[in-house]
C-alpha cells in the first residue's frame, strides 16, 4: 500500500509560516534583507517538491511498462530531460530539500547548513542554465548564524506542495497557489520596507486592471521594460489561460536594472512556470536595452515615478524621442516614448505613471503630450484612487496607447479615430488595511467593461458616457483644454438621483432658516442667564 501523501498546506497557513520565518531573522538582518534569505529557501523547497512529484509519476510509469531493471529505472529517474521537458527544474541529489533538511537537523557531517544551501543554489543553476546567476548564494556569508538558518529550514519544511503536475503532464493549481503565496510575501516585505521595498511590487489589483484592459492573447509578444519582480507577466499569463489560450505560447520579454530585483523576478517566474527572457543581466532600459530589436504586441509597465537621475543628458536626440526630447529632470515622458518605440504597428501599451504626467507642462512635457495626442496615439486615460500603492502616496493614473488607431483599422480599437476615452475611478477602491486600498473585482470589471464597450469589442454592451465616471472626447475638445489629459476635467459631475420623498427645496430653506433663528434666540437667552448669575456673584 503506497504511503499517504501529506495534505497541501492551506493558503492562510502558508502565509503564517512564511511570515513567521521572518521572525527567525529579526535581530540579525534588516527587513530589506529578509526576503532574499526566505524566498531563496521557498524556491528551493518548491522546486524540490515539484521534481519529487514528477519523479514519483515517472517511476510509476516505468514499473507499469515493465522490462526495466532497477538500475535502469534509477538512471532514468536522474535524467535531466525527463524533468525539463515537463517544465520542471532538475535538482541534483545533493541540492534537494531533503538533503538540506538533514544538514539543518545535524544528521550529516561535513558542510555547515550555510555552506550546504549555497552549494545547492550553485548546483541548481549549473543544471538549469535559465537560472544562471539568479539564485541567492548568501547563506554562508556570516550575516545569519547557522543555528538560525537551521531553524529557518526546519520551519519552512512545514510547507507542503502537492499536485505540481497533472496526469497529462500539465501544471495544475498548486503552482499557481505557490505563486500567489510568493507574491503575498513580496507584498508584505514591500509594506515592511516602505518606499524602497515597494519599488519592485505593483499592487495586484492594478496589475489585473492593466491586463484586463490590454487583453493579451496566445501567440503575442509581451514586454515589460521595468519588470520588477515579474507580476505583470504572471497576471498576463493567467488572463490568457482563463480565456482559453495556451500561456506557454506567449513570448515574454522583460528588463530590470536592480540586480536583486532581477533575481527575484527570475525566481517568481520560475515558480509560475513562465519562461521569460529578462536579458543576460540586470540593466537599465534607457542606456542598455537588452531587447533592442524586439517589437511587442503588448507593452505594460509600472516604471518608477518622476525619477530625475535617469541619465537623460547622456542620450541627447535619441531615436526613441519621436515626439520630443524628454526633460533631464523627469523620466516620465522618456518611459512613454521608450515603450511606444517597442510597439508593433498594431501594438498597444498600458503604463502606470504619476498623475502629474497628465497635465505637466514643464520642460517641454506639454509639447510631447500634445504631439502624442495629435498623432492619435492615446486611447484611454484612467485616474486611479489614492492609497493603492504601498511604496508611494503620489496619486497615479493609467495611460493606454494604441498604435495605428488613427491611421488604419486597429484590431484593438475600432471606430474611435480622433477620440480618447476618459475614466475617473478616483472614488473607487475598498480599504484593505487602515492605510491601503485595493480595487475590487467588480470595480475592475466595470472599468475594463467600459473600455471594451468603447473599443467596440464584439459582444460587449453599447458604450454610453456616464457623468462623473467616463466620457469619450474628441481631439478638438482636448485641444481646447491645451492637451491636458486629466479625466476629471472631461467627465463632469455624477448625476444625483432625486428622491421622490425628499423635502422640496423652498420648504427646506424655510425650515432651516427658522431653526437657525431659533438657535440665535436660545443663544441670546443663555447669555442673559449667565450675565444675571455673574451679577449676583459680584
Amino acid at each position: 500500500m503506497p504511503p499517504r501523501k501529506k495534505k497541501d498546506t492551506k493558503p492562510e497557513d502558508m502565509k503564517a509560516i512564511l511570515w513567521k520565518s521572518a521572525d527567525k531573522l529579526r535581530g540579525s538582518l534588516d527587513a530589506a534583507e529578509y526576503k532574499h534569505f526566505v524566498l531563496g529557501l521557498v524556491f528551493l523547497k518548491y522546486v524540490s517538491a515539484a521534481m519529487a512529484e514528477k519523479r514519483e509519476q515517472l517511476e510509476a510509469e516505468l514499473r507499469v511498462e515493465g522490462g526495466w531493471s532497477e538500475q535502469a529505472i534509477l538512471e532514468t529517474l536522474e535524467e535531466r530531460d525527463e524533468y525539463t521537458g515537463a517544465g520542471i527544474f532538475y535538482v541534483p541529489p545533493t541540492a534537494r530539500w531533503e538533503t538540506v533538511l538533514e544538514r539543518a537537523k545535524g544528521t550529516l557531517e561535513g558542510q555547515t547548513i550555510g555552506e550546504a544551501i549555497d552549494a545547492a543554489m550553485r548546483a541548481i543553476e549549473g543544471f538549469n542554465p535559465s537560472l544562471k546567476n539568479t539564485l541567492p548564494k548568501i547563506y554562508n556569508s556570516g550575516r545569519v548564524d547557522n543555528q538560525r538558518l537551521a531553524d529557518l529550514v526546519k520551519l519552512l519544511d512545514r510547507l507542503i506542495f502537492q499536485a505540481q503536475v497533472g496526469e497529462d503532464g500539465k501544471r495544475t493549481g498548486a503552482r499557481d497557489l505557490m505563486g500567489e503565496v510568493y507574491e503575498y510575501f513580496l507584498g508584505e516585505f514591500a509594506l515592511q520596507e516602505g518606499r524602497k521595498g515597494g519599488e519592485f511590487f505593483t499592487p495586484p489589483s492594478v496589475v489585473q486592471l492593466l491586463v484586463e484592459m490590454l487583453e493579451p492573447v496566445e501567440g503575442e509578444r509581451v514586454l515589460d521594460p521595468a519588470c520588477g519582480s515579474g507580476g505583470m507577466f504572471v497576471q498576463a499569463e493567467k488572463f490568457i489561460e482563463t480565456h482559453g489560450g495556451n500561456p506557454l505560447n506567449v513570448s515574454v520579454f522583460g528588463q530590470e536594472r536592480n540586480l536583486t530585483t532581477w533575481r527575484l523576478a527570475h525566481m517568481n517566474l520560475a515558480i509560475h512556470g513562465i519562461e521569460a527572457n529578462l536579458g543576460d543581466e540586470a540593466a537599465d532600459s534607457f542606456h542598455n536595452d537588452k531587447h533592442p530589436d524586439i517589437k511587442a504586441d503588448v507593452v505594460l509597465a509600472n516604471p518608477p515615478f518622476n525619477i530625475s537621475d535617469w541619465g537623460g543628458e547622456l542620450l541627447g536626440m535619441d531615436r526613441r524621442w519621436t515626439y520630443g526630447t524628454p526633460p533631464v529632470g523627469n523620466a516620465n515622458y522618456a518611459w512613454l516614448q521608450h515603450m511606444v518605440s517597442k510597439l508593433t504597428p498594431q501594438g498597444r501599451a498600458g503604463i502606470v505613471l504619476a498623475n502629474g504626467s497628465m497635465s505637466s507642462k514643464q520642460s517641454g512635457e506639454g509639447d510631447i503630450r500634445a504631439a502624442m495626442v495629435e498623432d492619435d496615439l492615446v486611447a484611454c486615460m484612467v485616474a486611479l484612487p489614492g492609497q493603492l500603492f504601498r511604496s508611494t502616496q503620489i496619486p497615479a493614473c493609467l495611460w493606454f496607447l494604441a498604435r495605428g488607431k488613427g491611421r488604419e483599422a486597429s484590431r484593438w480599437v475600432r471606430g474611435r479615430d480622433g477620440e480618447v476615452l476618459f475614466i475617473d475611478a478616483r472614488s473607487m477602491g475598498a480599504m484593505e488595511t487602515r492605510t491601503l486600498k485595493r480595487l475590487t473585482a467588480e470595480e475592475i470589471g466595470r472599468i475594463a467593461g467600459t473600455f471594451r464597450a468603447w473599443r467596440g469589442v464584439e459582444g460587449a454592451e453599447a458604450y454610453e458616457d456616464v457623468p462623473g465616471f467616463c466620457r469619450s472626447v474628441a481631439l478638438d475638445e482636448i485641444r481646447e483644454h491645451d492637451f491636458v489629459l486629466t479625466p476629471g476635467r472631461y467627465v463632469g459631475a455624477a448625476e444625483v438621483e432625486e428622491d421622490p420623498d425628499a423635502e422640496p427645496v423652498e420648504e427646506k430653506i424655510a425650515r432651516l432658516t427658522k431653526e437657525l433663528f431659533g438657535h440665535f434666540e436660545e443663544s441670546a437667552r443663555l447669555e442673559a442667564v449667565v450675565r444675571e448669575q455673574l451679577g449676583r456673584l459680584g
